[in-house]
């Protein structure tokens, strides 16, 4: 079952066409990637499916309605993180908490959400009182105190120090484990391909690539490295085991030893890169 389906979507702001008919679907239970540079529709699609921004042509369902319309029945079943957002600044990280989740019939536990996000020695602060990436938190506490099916990830962890990172990480894996369906943003490709059950890569308003990480990294070609004379050798291949094992083999036989030698497997950074690359300015 499609907790998102998208069909020939298509907006623009005047003479500028920022999304230009693009079709995927996220099924429930899945983290889903949408990746792009700035500019590629990124924050247009997603905010047509959070019903914050009409879109002029095809057809979008989320969890069984049109965002279009509004409806509190839809609002009640989904969780936003905003790329930026204002809370009260004189309020309690409880305080904010509470406030959200008396928006929702059937709110997750306040403390208990606090502590998910790892707000738990903060929640007496007052939100002017946090720094950045706690600040991210407190959006992300907002996010999942309703205990949506649905939640939408811009940019979730920009602000956050490597282990915040990590922490949030674990968050998003125990969202999926929970049976939540994620949309996530992001240009962070690591994390993409650390948490995405599959990706769409955005260009120009169309999606240039759609599919899982590894199957989007399975045909890029590996780099072989080492050493011969001092001189730093490459070998770009798209059959490493093979090429490997002729190195070795060559290798073995003149007696000698392949320094500093390095396999390196092609990164979703790296098609995404060249995704990136070959489209037209």
């Amino acid at each position: 079952m499609a907790a998102i389906s998208v069909r020939r979507l298509r907006k623009s702001y005047g003479p500028l066409e920022a999304v230009r008919g693009i079709d995927f679907e996220v099924a429930a239970g899945e983290v889903f990637g949408l990746l792009g540079p700035n500019g590629a529709g990124k924050t247009t699609t997603v905010e047509i499916l959070e019903g914050y921004r009409s879109r002029d042509g095809g057809e979008v369902e989320v969890l069984g309605f049109d965002p279009g319309r509004g409806e509190r029945g839809f609002k009640e079943r989904i969780g936003v993180v905003l790329q930026s957002s204002e809370l009260w600044a004189s309020l309690t990280v409880r305080e904010v908490h509470a406030i959200f989740a008396g928006y929702y019939k059937e709110p997750r536990d306040v403390e208990e959400t606090i502590e998910l996000v790892g707000l738990g020695q903060k929640r007496d602060a007052r939100v002017k009182t946090l720094s950045g990436g706690q600040k991210r938190r407190l959006d992300l506490g907002v996010a999942l105190v309703g205990d949506p099916e649905l939640v939408f990830l811009d940019e979730p962890t920009t602000g956050f120090d490597p282990a915040a990172r990590r922490n949030a990480w674990e968050l998003v894996r125990s969202l999926r484990g929970l049976g939540k369906t994620v949309l996530l943003t992001t240009h962070y490709l690591d994390e993409a391909q650390q948490l995405a059950d599959r990706v769409a890569v955005l260009v120009a308003g169309e999606i240039v690539k759609l599919g899982r990480p590894s199957e989007l990294t399975a045909g890029a070609k590996a780099e072989i490295r080492y050493r011969r004379d001092g001189e730093l050798v490459v070998l770009e291949t798209e059959e490493p085991t093979r090429a490997l094992h002729d190195l070795t083999a060559a290798a073995l036989a003149e007696g000698r030893e392949l320094e500093a030698l390095e396999v390196r497997r092609a990164t979703l950074e790296d098609v995404y890169l060249e995704l990136v690359d070959e489209q037209p300015a």
